[in-house]
């Protein structure tokens, strides 16, 4: 398996509106990146009136983490539709904690 080259698993917009939408990107890797145990690579990001309000990714080095606002937390990553729940979940969240903004 150490031969296997990445394999893009998921590349999408998702478009809420106008102003808002999600791009969401997972490979599956031959070995994890720095900072992760699993072999996947990825990137979900919600973006509103062109800024990244929530964002989940494994940056090299930095590991499994999500962005909400400016805050950056660790984020127990799982599998990859645990990834989209919880990021959908994340979304919703947000939708409602900013609807009169």
């Amino acid at each position: 398996m150490s031969n296997m080259k990445a394999v893009l698993l998921v590349s999408t917009r998702i478009t809420y509106s106008e102003t808002a939408f999600a791009e969401l990107v997972l490979w599956r890797l031959a070995k994890p990146v720095a900072g992760s145990t699993h072999g996947f690579k990825y990137r979900l990001a919600c973006i509103v009136r062109g800024e990244c309000v929530l964002r989940h990714d494994n940056e090299a080095g930095k590991g499994d983490h999500r962005h909400v606002g400016g805050i950056e937390r660790p984020y127990a990553f799982t599998t990859p539709e645990r990834l989209v729940a919880d990021f959908q979940r994340d979304i919703e969240r947000w939708n409602d904690e900013n609807r009169d903004a």
